[in-house]
């Protein structure tokens, strides 16, 4: 038997796939996704487009309607769509964070339940797990689950959960015991349907000019039957990682796609505009900065495809997407800063269809988790440094 590889070239069928994609993606574009977040309204026909085509669910087990194929591809699709001028959060919490944990650690009735609408983009599914005062620390979480004889009790407030204006259900971590030893919450993790007694939600007005919305959750002596609960009780954090990992690869295809999105208009403005007789792309002080946000570009895509590889190979890869998220995030960030210095004023100008992408990859550098918290983490991990949180 031969020995698994990770793959520096992507196969016949992935290139056909992104081709798919791309095809499908540009008949939307940046005048699509302007319209739908102007109008304050989710971006449906693009997301239908995508589920009828198997795309969203291209990861997920072909037994539960899924594609059979891996986050490799996944990761395509999101990077493409963002590569349009479409970036789908959406894309990287549904079927991305909710799908992959439900298809590893939910039983068989619950992904017959859950899993297939899932894949099909027919149910839509949100991740609730920051709250105001926890922030990184998922061990200081407060939301409680409380076990009676027949059910739990739901209650305690999310913060910052995405798109919960199309959610049919929400995956919600919650402390379900305490670790007396460590004080640490021992955490589980429970389907809730959207519009259950007691959950209310209430939007978070931000900065960001996308169709998902941002929520705080509140819920209130919300009931929960034990068969919504995801895997076993308290290993929820373990549980959890197997979405989390899958998040921060997907984060950096939305940032590395939006990357290129704006480098393609960068270099197309460079070469057509002239002001000393000669194309701006033709000065270095141009040139230079748009060369070396391909160089990060293509740096920041070549770990995110190894943490793909790693994740679809059954191994450890929690180290290659935190390096994935935080390259991803920091070289879409300045290839779109780069894109809008190379405009001059007209960077800023609607028209030109860059700026309004800006808080969008600024602010996936603070989550799903921050660039700090990923440095502590190699720090400690890979170098072996001593712990410093």
């Amino acid at each position: 038997m031969s020995e698994p590889v990770l793959r520096l070239t992507p196969t016949t069928e992935q290139e056909l796939l992104r081709d798919s994609v791309r095809g499908l993606a540009r008949q939307y574009g940046p005048d699509y996704f302007q319209r739908v977040v102007r109008e304050h309204r989710s971006a449906t026909e693009l997301w239908e487009a995508l589920g009828s085509r198997g795309f969203l669910g291209v990861h997920l087990p072909d037994d539960y309607g899924g594609g059979g194929c891996g986050l490799t591809e996944l990761a395509l699709v999101v990077e493409e769509t963002a590569i349009a001028g479409c970036p789908m959060l959406a894309a990287l919490y549904s079927p991305g964070v909710i799908g992959t944990i439900l298809s590893r650690h939910a039983t068989h009735d619950q992904k017959e339940r859950w899993l297939r609408g899932v894949a099909s983009g027919c149910l839509r599914a949100s991740f609730a797990i920051t709250e105001p005062d926890a922030g990184s620390n998922a061990h200081r979480i407060s939301t409680v689950a409380r076990k009676d004889s027949r059910k739990y009790i739901l209650s305690g407030q999310k913060y910052y959960t995405s798109g919960m204006e199309d959610a049919a259900i929400v995956l919600v971590v919650a402390r379900t015991s305490t670790d007396e030893i460590a004080g640490r919450g021992r955490l589980s993790l429970f389907v809730i349907d959207a519009d259950a007694p007691g959950v209310t939600c209430q939007p978070i007005p931000t900065a960001l000019d996308m169709p998902e919305q941002q929520w705080t959750l509140f819920f209130d002596d919300v009931e929960v039957s034990p068969d919504r609960l995801i895997g076993p009780e308290d290993d929820g954090l373990r549980v959890a990682f197997a979405g989390l990992n899958t998040e921060r690869i997907l984060t950096s295809s939305i940032c590395t796609g939006i990357g290129r999105y704006a480098l393609g208009k960068a270099v197309a403005y460079a070469r057509e505009r002239s002001v000393w007789d000669t194309p701006i792309g033709a000065h270095q002080a141009i040139a230079h900065p748009l060369a070396e946000a391909r160089i990060e570009l293509d740096s920041a895509r070549l770990m995110t495809q190894r943490a793909c590889a790693l994740h679809d190979l059954g191994g450890d890869a929690g180290e290659a997407s935190n390096m994935a998220k935080l390259l991803g995030a920091d070289a879409g960030t300045r290839a779109l800063d780069r894109a809008i210095q190379t405009h001059g004023g007209n960077g800023v100008a609607l028209e030109y269809q860059l700026a309004n992408y800006w808080f969008i990859v600024r602010t996936l550098k603070i989550g799903p988790v921050s660039r700090e918290m990923i440095l502590n983490f190699v720090a400690e991990r890979t170098l072996g440094l001593p712990r410093s949180y």
